[in-house]
């Protein structure tokens, strides 16, 4: 049946040089010379009885055949390298990948991830840092913790911690610039995070004071809001969950601790379809239910108040 397949390396060859249209670049990929890349296309194309590229004076293209078979090519090779992943991956039963991002790992998640080391030795925990959704798919990575809408394509998802924003800044200046009730904020220099609905405009609107503008410094990631704050630049309009600890520090204070906004995301935990029962999974859980559990009694005694 597969008798008349050509090698796996010309396979590699071909790919990456249709992908690239260049032999030079896809030998610089393959970490091979010119040459070789050159003998492989060749032998491939020897060995399918038709050309697959089209050889110009300063460029190479790919024929109408060669489209077609790249296609079939880069299909293949992907399917093959994510199954030979998923499989190394299942054998290394001792590794747990755990993904989340910038901000929840810097404030949160980093200070309480030794607990996991110690409560399941065996494990040889790896934690990926990133905002972007990683795919499960590929089985990269065993469990997941987003910030998110709990929408995540071919993966499941359980919603371990909801969110709300609240002012925040040092004790120095809210002392400084006289701040005693929410209209005092108007006058404060205001930290932003980009792209949260909950923001300082719609924390004005439903205290039903007008919005002062978007005076002030806009951070990509709410961890270098809060930051700012701490460093007594302004006011941030920080996520609770990311200013808990230094609020019980003392390097934050809440002057409306009541004056709070809903967020359209929470943290979810996520994994691969079908994973609910793994072991890697299951102690993730376990861990973050109880990490959950203890910070909850914490967070709310400041909320409260």
């Amino acid at each position: 049946m597969f008798d008349h397949l050509p090698p796996l390396q010309n396979l590699r060859a071909f790919e990456a040089t249709g992908r690239r249209l260049s032999m030079t670049l896809a030998a610089d990929e393959l970490h091979i010379t010119h040459g070789a890349i050159s003998r492989q296309i060749k032998s491939l194309e020897d060995h399918l009885g038709i050309a697959l590229f089209r050889r110009l004076t300063r460029k190479i293209e790919l024929t109408d055949a060669g489209l077609s078979y790249y296609g079939v090519v880069t299909r293949v090779l992907a399917e093959l390298s994510r199954e030979t992943e998923l499989l190394r991956r299942r054998g290394d039963s001792g590794r747990v990948v755990l993904s989340t991002g910038i901000s929840f790992a810097s404030k949160w998640l980093t200070s309480r991830l030794h607990k996991l080391v110690d409560r399941y030795p065996d494990f040889d925990v790896h934690l990926e840092v990133t905002d972007v959704n990683v795919s499960f798919i590929e089985g990269q990575v065993d469990v997941a913790i987003h910030y998110g809408n709990g929408e995540y394509p071919f993966a499941s998802c359980e919603r371990i911690m909801t969110e709300t924003v609240t002012p925040v800044c040092t004790a120095e200046y809210l002392a400084r610039l006289g701040v005693a009730v929410p209209a005092d904020l108007g006058r404060c220099k205001l930290l932003h995070e980009n792209r949260m609905n909950a923001n300082w405009e719609t924390w004005f609107e439903a205290q039903g004071l007008p919005y002062p503008g978007a005076r002030g410094t806009a951070f990509s990631h709410g961890s270098m809001a809060i930051e700012a704050a701490i460093r007594g630049e302004g006011v941030a309009m920080g996520r609770t969950v990311l200013i808990a600890d230094d609020v019980s520090s003392g390097r934050l204070v809440v002057p409306f601790p009541r004056d709070r906004l809903e967020v359209e995301l929470g943290y979810d935990l996520v994994y691969r379809q079908g994973h609910y029962s793994h072991p890697k999974v299951k102690a993730v859980r376990a861990w973050i239910v109880d990490e959950i559990a203890a910070f909850e009694q914490v967070r709310s005694n400041w909320l409260l108040t």
